[in-house]
């Protein structure tokens, strides 16, 4: 199933995670580094030790998927992780921040050893934004998305205006690798939900799937984004209706043209609403 939705905690607030996932996300992302201060670092470690059996079984038990986000691997916080990591299972996925070319995923690799590893990279300066086809492309890498608060800072961008093209080249890179398309990254004004829904709509018409949140909150007004209308569900069952009874290339009664690519996107619309109702089978 493709997800829509990926909640941050802190991994130095137990209770936090615990509660996270049941909150209704598809995946939990259990954070190490933006969202925890330096001197509560060893802290964070501790309870990903202690904690991570009980939060990967109540993460299957509510169909969350359980991700974890490193520090950046080149400082010392990241070395640090990566040697508790090496000696862990129950996590689905390592987030990697701050990747700027492929090799920089090799230190995962080489302490995850033999087990299967699932590899989300975060594209988060202009250095890895000119890499990204090479990063979505390389061995493990399961999802790609972009880090774009330091992302903006490196590019020196005021908006989301400033972004389009990176978040473009990112949903280009992802398809060529034959990815998921990218999610979004969290949207900060957790009182501002007219502002989240406008911003995932802007996302989502260039190809963005999804964002990660930062509350439990913003996940209702993501999931109404990035789920299919009743509109484009009705058109999408008109185009495929259309197509089975033609057997190729006609026109709607409204003036649209339906051929083979439209056909495959009514499809994938579809598709989507399918997820959507699997999903809330299952929670």
């Amino acid at each position: 199933m493709t997800l829509l939705t990926w909640l941050y905690v802190p991994a130095d607030r137990a209770e936090i995670v615990a509660k996270a996932l049941a909150a209704g996300a598809d995946a939990v992302v259990v954070d190490l580094q933006d969202a925890v201060a330096v001197e509560r670092k060893d802290a964070a470690r501790g309870n990903l030790v202690e904690h991570l059996a009980a939060w990967s079984e109540r993460a299957v038990t509510h169909g969350v998927e359980l991700h974890v986000r490193v520090n950046e691997i080149g400082g010392d916080p990241g070395v640090r992780d990566l040697a508790v990591l090496g000696s862990l299972d129950g996590i689905d996925v390592i987030r990697v921040p701050r990747v700027e070319q492929s090799g920089d995923l090799d230190p995962v690799r080489e302490a995850w050893g033999d087990r299967d590893l699932r590899l989300h990279p975060l594209i988060e300066t202009a250095r890895g934004l000119r890499h990204a086809f090479e990063i979505a492309a390389a061995p493990d890498v399961v999802a790609i998305s972009l880090g774009e608060g330091d992302l903006s800072v490196d590019l020196g961008v005021a908006d989301e205006d400033g972004l389009a093209w990176a978040r473009s080249s990112l949903v280009v890179a992802a398809a060529a690798a034959g990815l998921p398309a990218p999610s979004m990254s969290v949207f900060g004004d957790l009182s501002d939900t007219r502002g989240l829904a406008d911003s995932c709509a802007l996302g989502r018409r260039l190809g963005m799937r999804g964002r990660a949140a930062i509350h439990p909150r913003q996940l209702p007004a993501i999931v109404e984004a990035f789920t299919p209308s009743a509109r484009e569900i009705a058109l999408a069952e008109r185009v495929i209706d259309a197509a089975e009874r033609s057997g190729g290339a006609q026109r709607l009664a409204d003036g649209r043209f339906v051929d083979a690519p439209v056909v495959r996107a009514a499809r994938r619309v579809l598709s989507r609403r399918r997820d959507r109702h699997e999903k809330e089978e299952t929670t």
